[in-house]
């Protein structure tokens, strides 16, 4: 293992060379990536502006050679000879006709086709092998254009040939008697002509075969045929193709015969040879691989160099501090520089100094740690006490709720008065712990935000202020048509303000991206038991297959990097926690109107439930309860015994239940008037046979008031409040008993929350 680590153990000179040397390999790699890239780039931009312009001359040149031959021919029917030739109707006579002139005009092929389509076409040529039959089939498309008496030029096929055709009407009078077409063959001779018009070598192609050629390869002929077939099935545009033919290297465009039977097999490719750039490319890349070799072995060894005189302080300072480890605090290192290793050295005398200080004050320090740690432990223990202060509130409540009981009952059933003294001493006590245990429960409860009681008018105008600036730079006036009578309601003014400054800033961002100038108008007005507020401008709108997505999260219609999506997603959000609605119309071009309504709550009813004071009520009443029973749910025998016997005291019929199922069993078998239940019990808890009752006894349902000695949490305290229920807080004296109880059972009085 140490032969390993010692393998592996290399010195600071190595790991500072290492990386250098790295660094320049990897700086020459880039130089010359980019050198080739960048040349490449410039070869491919020089071959696409060459090739585009040879491409231009290319059509150029045969368009006007194509000129050329209807003005060459366009008064040829009209000469004498001819025309008396063609009101013959001797085809042989006009075959040696034509074939004369054929010779006289230097063509390849001359047809004459009469109107009459009973009459014989004659054809003159050139080529024996040349069949006139396909030739008539090539040119049909401009022989009808002739026919119809429209001379025309084109650019055709016949038998994987390639020709330059025109076609002029035959007109003897007003009247059309035929149709003259004179052929050119385009071949070698041609191709030469426009290589030299292009400045670069040209393929003519004909039906996926090579028809003339400069390159003059015949094995190349069916890859540059590929290579047209290919460029014009797949448009490149301007970019051309880096291709090899043989061990030389080209770039590549192909261009298509402008032809009125629109044949796609009629064309031509550029060749353009980038072979000399490519070897100075090369050379220039060799050239510079050995400089740069050179570069980097001279460079390495004067960094060794250097790293040898860096590190020699070190190396010093490496021995100094091993003596110094060893226990060795006499040991300095001289100082022989006043740069970076210098100071170095003098930090490390100063240390050696300091340590000595150091070691005379560790004992204390340890000393003073152990301390620490004694009272770290203590506050961990602290620490744990929040997490069982509710559970011991709780435990708590139920015996302090029995002894406030009791002694309220003992005091007005013992009339002695000494007694009376010890008892309202003990009540005393009891209601000092019940302060205590509030005071607990208090530091364990979980409290969220509350709504405020707020105007909107006030947060409309804070978010039109908040925006002031960019709305004035942004040319958008702002109107608003606050109503001055509208009510304060509760709200959570943070997030609302958040809703209209989302509002105002989307609508900002759209007509900013429009039009120079836009308006925003704002009004507020109380619709029945609701607040609305109304944002309408005058922007480009949004379209209609959009309105359905706006709020959606993450959907946006700004550009990449301009918007997340979500601020219409919040806003959404917000108010329908608010218990409200936001709705959009807009049309494009029409702007948008934002139209938001929030209830009116006048009232902190959406808050937790909080203690409410109770009137007095007589400490004993037996008529008040007579003929009335009520069903008691607890698992403390004590707080049964004190609540039967008080309710007793009034009249009332009481049954008790220890647990939830017992409470089940005794409401299937008698009615009772009222319950009291306790929240939390083993088996099922006071909820749960909330849920029960309400199936197979609602109207005993109807009347059920909850006691708790627990911290009710956020999910309880949601059930209590949407269904209206007393809860009644452990400890509670009994007047607060009786006083809950009588509300319970007044006729026609709605619920009391107690908590």
């Amino acid at each position: 293992m140490e032969k390993i680590r010692a393998a592996l153990r290399v010195s600071f000179g190595t790991k500072v060379l290492v990386p250098v040397v790295i660094t320049m390999v990897l700086l020459l790699g880039i130089t010359v990536w980019i050198l080739n890239y960048r040349l490449k780039q410039q070869f491919q931009a020089d071959a696409a502006r060459s090739l585009a312009h040879a491409d231009t001359a290319v059509r150029n040149s045969h368009a006007l050679h194509t000129k050329n031959l209807l003005l060459r021919y366009h008064d040829l029917p009209d000469e004498p000879r001819y025309k008396a030739l063609f009101l013959k109707s001797d085809v042989p006579t006009w075959r040696a006709s034509l074939a004369e002139l054929r010779g006289e005009k230097d063509l390849d092929v001359i047809l004459y086709t009469p109107s009459d389509r009973l009459k014989q076409s004659a054809s003159a040529k050139r080529d024996p092998l040349l069949s006139p039959a396909e030739f008539e089939v090539g040119s049909a498309t401009v022989v009808h254009r002739a026919l119809q008496g429209e001379e025309q030029a084109d650019t055709i096929r016949v038998a994987d040939r390639l020709f330059d055709v025109v076609s002029v009407p035959v007109r003897v009078g007003n009247q059309l008697i035929g149709a003259l077409t004179l052929a050119s063959e385009i071949g070698n001779t041609a191709a030469q002509e426009l290589r030299d018009v292009a400045q670069c070598q040209i393929v003519l192609l004909a039906n996926g075969r090579v028809i003339a050629s400069t390159v003059g390869r015949p094995e190349w002929h069916e890859q540059l045929a590929a290579l047209f077939s290919q460029g014009t099935r797949n448009s490149q545009g301007s970019r051309p193709r880096d291709i090899q033919l043989g061990d030389e290297h080209y770039f590549c465009s192909s261009g298509k015969f402008n032809s009125l039977s629109e044949d796609g097999k009629l064309g031509w490719l550029l060749l353009l040879s980038y072979e000399d750039s490519l070897r100075a490319l090369q050379t220039t890349q060799q050239m510079l691989l050995v400089v740069s070799s050179l570069a980097i072995l001279a460079g390495t060894g004067i960094v060794w160099f250097f790293i040898r005189r860096v590190t020699r302080p070190l190396r010093d300072l490496s021995a100094s501090a091993e003596a110094v480890g060893q226990g060795d605090f006499s040991r300095r290192v001289e100082v022989t520089s006043g740069d970076e290793c210098g100071e170095l050295a003098a930090v490390f005398n100063q240390m050696t100094e300091n340590l000595k200080r150091s070691r005379e004050q560790l004992e204390s320090t340890v000393e003073t740690l152990k301390t620490t740690q004694a009272q770290l432990v203590q506050s961990e223990k602290l620490s744990g006490i929040g997490e069982f202060v509710a559970g011991v509130a709780h435990e708590l409540n139920n015996p302090l709720t029995t002894v406030m009981g009791i002694s309220e009952l003992l005091g007005r059933a013992d009339g002695e008065p000494q007694h009376k003294r010890y008892l309202d001493m003990i009540h005393k006590s009891a209601m000092r712990c019940q302060k205590i245990v509030q005071s607990l429960l208090s530091f364990a409860r979980r409290h969220q935000p509350e709504r405020k009681l707020s105007s909107i008018n006030e947060l409309v105008e804070n978010a039109v202020e908040f925006l002031q600036y960019q709305l004035r730079t942004s040319n958008i006036e702002v109107t608003t048509r606050l109503a001055a009578d509208l009510p304060r309601t509760m709200l959570d003014p943070h997030q609302i303000q958040q809703v209209f400054l989302n509002i105002l800033n989307n609508a900002r961002q759209a007509i900013e991206g429009h039009q120079p100038k836009g308006s925003v108008r704002i009004s507020t007005e109380t619709c029945g038991n609701n607040v609305r507020i109304s944002f309408q401008d005058n922007g480009p709108g949004i379209p209609e297959k959009d309105l359905s997505k706006v709020f959606d999260p993450f959907f946006t219609t700004k550009e990449v990097g301009k918007g997340t999506g979500l601020g219409l997603s919040l806003c959404y959000g917000i108010i329908k926690e608010h218990g409200g609605t936001i709705n959009i119309r807009s049309k494009p071009g029409e702007g948008a109107l934002f139209v938001l309504e929030l209830p009116l709550v006048s009232s902190t009813q959406d808050a937790v439930p909080a203690r409410k004071e109770l009137p007095s009520v007589a400490a004993s009443n037996v008529r008040e309860g007579a003929g009335k029973k009520i069903l008691v749910i607890d698992d403390e025998e004590a707080i049964l015994e004190m609540v039967r016997e008080t309710l007793s005291e009034n009249g009332y019929e009481v049954d008790i239940a220890r647990d939830g199922e017992s409470a089940l069993r005794h409401s299937r078998l008698t009615s009772y008037d009222l319950a009291l239940c306790d929240w939390r019990m083993p088996g099922l808890n006071g909820q749960e046979v909330y849920e029960q009752l309400q199936v197979s006894n609602p109207a005993l349902s109807e009347r059920m008031i909850f006691i708790t000695g627990d911290v009710i949490n956020e999910k309880a305290l949601a059930f209590l409040r949407d269904r209206h229920k007393v809860c009644l807080a452990k400890p509670f004296s009994l007047l607060e008993f009786r006083a809950a109880i009588g509300k319970a059972m007044a006729p026609n009085q709605p619920p009391v929350t107690l908590h």
